[in-house]
């Protein structure tokens, strides 16, 4: 039986390379995001743990159990607690650390380096004047506050040299410092391509901490002194406020941290892999059904010289354990080189440090698995099917028709199937945000479903094509028929593309509709005509708000100012505005009270959106405790109640209320209108008020809308770029079905030929036959990806109250084309193959 098997798939090769690409698309797509997410983890991992080289203890700020009732930040280190923990027995030295955001504009005023890596630190030279972390390459380090030194990357990325003047910002206003020196660094986040620039300890303090404060004490063992032993007698001498940890400790945790961000993008790229897979299945079932139902004879005939059913489907299994492995081989080389091209991608956009190229056992074991798994479970069905056929009704091809029975049995669980996904859908979107399990649920059972009844649903919908059909004549006619004659195989193959389309369709209509809502959220919640803030989204320093309000052209200006308190036991956040201002900057919708007083000075007034006051209980008039960033208590009064939005909602008050209670009061955005309106010309006038910062960006409406939108369409065409995998298979599907469907009606085509319909007839045919199917699964496809859209933007609305459903007809127009051109591009090589039968030998094949 297993050279029976082999001899098959030898004497098929044609036949199998559909189902051998379709597989090895999948296993390649599987292999290529397991050697790039080890690849990157790696890399990533190797170039953080490089930071802790240095690091034999670490003493980090720590909240004690009496500090708890403070919501506000643990208290920094002390240059005292330094010097102790420099002098504890087995320690060689420790070095103080402080750090934060630093953005530096290029010789053009553009910000320099990925943005979000972009720090600034301390240079803390030893005993002998040096930082050995910092190796410095040129000039000298920096002094005073007027000095700056730049890392080597950073500097030859924007051409400064020693002694140049290079504008950057901390927290919002440009600061012009001299370059003394250009260093060295292992620092991770600049070999993924972010910059890092060194000042004096004094003034990096002043920027980043408190004169006199580090975040971090870095503790050096002596030699023959072990990091525990080390960790040990720091210990004895910390305070309740900081807490010390091992430089193994970090970097393992440092690592668990990076391998933990890299699972949610590994997830990402193999839910895309198993789309593929699973649409790999329906072509591997398809080719294996008809690959066993031509051979009926011959399988019947073994059953007939002995052969039991049992060794029927183990000829078939092992029919597709060669074809899977075969497919999975190639699918993980191929992968391999999928992995090597996208990190040779992202370390080109200088995004990740450099390292070596990982396939991990693991990588192999997954993909050679998967592939032949996938395969063999994909083709037992038909094995099975094959081994349950009497000889004596396989040798007269009495078996071939599908009973009334099957379709009666398989129509019945296609129909419970998709009621139960139904009602899980309208029951998750009656529940809301909670509903999510239940949704995914409710959209596999449908999806199921519908595929399960796509053999019932292709004659109704296919017969809706009849009246297109006939203007092509005898060729319309006898596409149609073709397409109805066997309608699983139809189902089968017009599935792999409704699933694609599904996805897409949703995903799209998703898109469209978040679209909407924040450009109505924009529009709706604000009257500002500008809003300013970091472009990293990073706290503003309170004097941009003071240069903006100083502008002759701002008619009203408030910042958006948060903090941390502690309210009924729970940690909530307070934002601090301008209460005379925020009426003219902002469109709140009062369910109960107003802005009015919110202003006044001492009144300890507060508004709080709808969610928050029904949630503790809250109503106008209503007061409750507050325990402000810096410990000290207070009471607040509700006087309004609004509906909240994604911009503004939870607890505000007014800046008064809450800056006496902040050591370093920072915003996170501010808001402005101005005289004219937002303009060109009024923009450039801000932006040149903030001394034409890199760091801050001056948004109107609709740069707000744009920039979300730019964020949803990257991400929308990254999925539509995974998604055309599932397509591409889809597309092999089709020619696969096609070229077994003319291979199967070699007789009927001879016949055609020889009582009159041309070669241009018979290709025709062909090509109509493939567009109807693709139609067919681009109907179903777009169909349910409308459905879920709308059911997942109900989940969403629940949350967005400016959410608004969208149907971008357009794209799906696009769509339903893209399903008429995959149909009418599969059937390039079939129609061309039937219409090269030779007539008279297609009518004696057997």
């Amino acid at each position: 039986m297993f050279r029976t098997a082999v001899r098959n798939v030898l004497a098929h090769k044609a036949r199998l390379l559909m189902t051998v690409l379709a597989v090895m698309l999948g296993v390649a797509f599987v292999s290529g995001t397991l050697v790039f997410t080890s690849t990157l983890s790696d890399a990533t991992q190797k170039s953080s743990q490089k930071g802790f080289d240095g690091v034999d203890v670490a003493v980090q700020p720590h909240r004690s159990d009496a500090a708890d009732a403070n919501p506000g930040k643990a208290p920094g280190l002390s240059q005292a607690l330094l010097d102790r923990a420099g002098k504890v027995p087995g320690a060689a030295g420790a070095t103080g650390t402080v750090e934060g955001f630093t953005a530096i504009a290029d010789k053009s005023g553009k910000l320099a380096g990925n943005g979000a890596g972009s720090k600034g630190r301390n240079y803390y030279p030893g005993p002998d004047g040096k930082d050995a972390r910092f190796p410095i390459t040129s000039g000298t380090a920096p002094k005073g506050p007027d000095q700056v030194a730049l890392d080597s990357g950073t500097a030859e990325q924007t051409g400064y040299k020693v002694g140049d003047t290079v504008r950057l910002s901390v927290d919002g206003p440009v600061r012009e410092m001299k370059v003394s020196g250009i260093f060295t660094t292992d620092d991770g986040a600049v070999a993924a391509g972010g910059s890092l620039a060194l000042f004096d300890t004094a003034t990096a303090q002043k920027l980043f901490a408190a004169p006199g404060e580090f975040s971090e004490i870095d503790v050096k063992a002596a030699p023959g002194t072990s990091q525990d032993a080390l960790k040990s007698a720091v210990d004895k001498v910390l305070p309740g406020t900081a807490e010390s940890v091992t430089g193994k400790k970090m970097a393992d945790d440092q690592a668990e941290m990076i391998a933990k961000s890299m699972d949610g993008m590994k997830t990402g790229l193999l839910v895309f892999a198993g789309i593929a897979l699973f649409v790999g299945i329906f072509i591997i079932a398809n080719t294996f059904t008809m690959l066993v139902a031509q051979r009926t004879k011959e399988l019947a005939l073994m059953r007939a010289v002995g052969a039991s059913r049992r060794q029927v489907t183990r000829s078939v299994l092992i029919e597709a354990f060669v074809v899977g492995a075969v497919a999975a081989v190639t699918g993980l080389l191929a992968g391999i080189g999928i992995g090597a091209g996208l990190r040779a991608l992202t370390g080109a956009l200088g995004s990740v440090p450099d390292g070596p190229l990982v396939v991990a056992p693991s990588t192999v074991v997954t993909s050679l698995l998967v592939g032949v798994v996938v395969t063999v479970l994909a083709a037992w069905l038909p094995g099975r099917r094959a081994a349950k056929i009497p000889p004596v009704a396989a040798m007269n091809s009495v078996h071939a028709a599908a009973t009334t029975k099957s379709l009666v049995v398989r129509n019945a669980i296609g129909a419970v199937l998709a009621a139960a996904g139904i009602a899980c859908v309208l029951g998750a979107t009656a529940i809301g945000a909670d509903g999510k399990g239940l949704m995914a649920l409710g959209a596999g059972l449908l999806l199921i479903g519908v595929f399960v009844l796509t053999p019932l649903l292709s004659r109704p919908l296919i017969a809706a094509a009849a009246p297109v059909l006939r203007a092509f004549g005898i060729s319309g006619k006898l596409a149609r028929q073709n397409a109805v004659r066997n309608p699983r195989r139809t189902a089968a193959t017009a599935s792999a593309l409704m699933i694609g389309l599904t996805l897409v369709t949703g995903l799209t209509v998703i898109a469209g509709s978040v679209q909407k809502g924040v450009d109505k959220m924009a529009t709706d919640a604000l009257k500002a005509d500008y809003v300013v803030g970091m472009a990293t989204m990073r706290p503003l320093s309170p004097d941009v708000a003071k240069k903006l309000a100083a502008d002759p052209e701002v008619t009203a200006s408030s910042p958006l100012r948060s903090a941390a308190a502690r309210i009924g036991g729970e940690t909530e956040s307070l934002t601090g505005v301008d209460g005379k201002a925020i009426g003219e900057l902002t469109n709140l919708k009062f369910t109960a009270g107003s802005l009015d007083g919110l202003g006044t000075p001492k009144a300890n007034r507060a508004v709080v959106d709808s969610g928050t006051a029904k949630r503790n209980g809250w109503q106008v008039g209503s007061s409750f405790a507050t325990t402000f960033e810096d410990g000290r208590k207070g009471r607040l009064t509700v006087s309004g109640v609004f509906e909240g939005n994604d911009m503004l909602h939870g607890i505000m008050v007014d800046t008064s209320v809450l800056t006496p209670h902040q050591k370093k009061p920072a915003d996170m955005r501010v808001l402005v209108k101005t005289k004219g309106g937002a303009s060109e010309a009024t923009k450039d006038s801000l932006v040149e008020t903030l001394g034409k910062n890199p760091a801050i960006s001056v948004q109107d409406k609709k740069d707000v809308s744009e920039g979300i939108a730019q964020m949803i369409n990257l991400m929308l065409n990254m999925l539509y770029g995974l998604l055309a995998m599932a397509v591409v298979v889809a597309v092999l599907g089709v020619v696969n079905t096609l070229a077994m469907s003319v291979f199967e009606r070699q007789q009927e085509i001879g016949m055609l030929r020889a009582i009159g319909l041309d070669r241009s007839g018979i290709k025709r045919m062909v090509r109509l036959e493939s567009l109807v199917i693709a139609l067919f699964g681009g109907v179903l496809g777009i169909g349910l990806g409308v459905f879920f859209g709308w059911a997942a933007g109900e989940l969403i609305g629940s949350s967005m109250a400016t959410y608004e459903l969208v149907l971008p007809w357009g794209r799906l127009g696009v769509f339903l084309a893209l399903a008429a051109v995959v149909g009418m591009l599969a059937a390039l090589w079939p129609a061309r193959r039937a219409a090269k039968l030779n007539m008279l030998a297609a009518i004696k094949a057997e």
